[in-house]
C-alpha cells in the first residue's frame, strides 16, 4: 500500500478555506476546502467526500496543489480539436452551396448534407460524418430548411401564367 502525499505548508487551513470563498470556480473552491480539511487533521477519504470526489482523486489534486499553488486547482481546458477545413475552405463551400449544384457535373439538383459530404471530401480532402456537416453549413451561416429544387429546364413565364390570382373584394 503506497504512503501518503504530504501537503505543501506554506498555505494554512484558513487560507485555504479565505481562497475557496474568494475563487470564482465552484470546482476549485470545492477542491480547497478538501485540501484544507486535510490540513486539518481529517482523514483523507472524509476530505475527499466534501469535495465530492474519491482519494484517489484527491491524490491527484493534492500533486497539482503542490506543484502549481491554488491556480492548478482550475480545470484546464485544452480548446477542443483543431478545426479540419481553413477559414479560405469553408468561405469556399459557402459559395458552393450559394451558388447550388450543376445537375450535369453534381448529379443533383439541390444539395443534401450526403452530397456536401462527398464534394468536401473531393475538393479538400476532408472527410466529416453527414450529420456534422449540417453542423458545419450552420456555423457559416446556413439554416437547415431548403429551398425548393428548380427544374433546370422550367419556364418562369409558364410558372407565373399559371398561379392562381384572387379577385379584390
Amino acid at each position: 500500500m503506497g504512503s501518503a502525499v504530504k501537503l505543501r505548508t506554506d498555505f494554512s487551513a484558513a487560507e485555504l478555506r479565505r481562497l475557496a470563498k474568494a475563487v470564482r470556480d465552484i470546482r476549485q473552491s470545492r477542491r480547497l476546502l478538501s485540501l484544507a480539511a486535510v490540513l486539518d487533521g481529517m482523514s483523507r477519504e472524509q476530505a475527499a467526500r466534501i469535495g465530492g470526489m474519491d482519494r484517489q482523486t484527491l491524490r491527484d489534486w493534492v500533486h497539482r496543489f503542490n506543484e502549481q499553488g491554488p491556480d492548478g486547482l482550475k480545470d484546464v481546458r485544452n480548446g477542443g480539436a483543431r478545426e479540419r477545413l481553413s477559414t479560405e475552405q469553408k468561405a469556399e463551400l459557402s459559395q458552393i452551396v450559394e451558388n447550388g449544384p450543376d445537375p450535369a457535373v453534381d448529379g443533383v439538383v439541390r444539395w443534401r448534407r450526403i452530397d456536401l459530404k462527398r464534394v468536401i471530401e473531393e475538393r479538400f480532402g476532408v472527410v466529416y460524418h453527414e450529420r456534422y456537416v449540417g453542423k458545419l453549413l450552420k456555423q457559416i451561416g446556413f439554416s437547415h430548411v431548403s429551398a425548393r429544387p428548380r427544374h433546370p429546364a422550367q419556364d418562369a413565364r409558364i410558372i407565373d401564367e399559371f398561379k392562381k390570382t384572387s379577385h379584390a373584394r
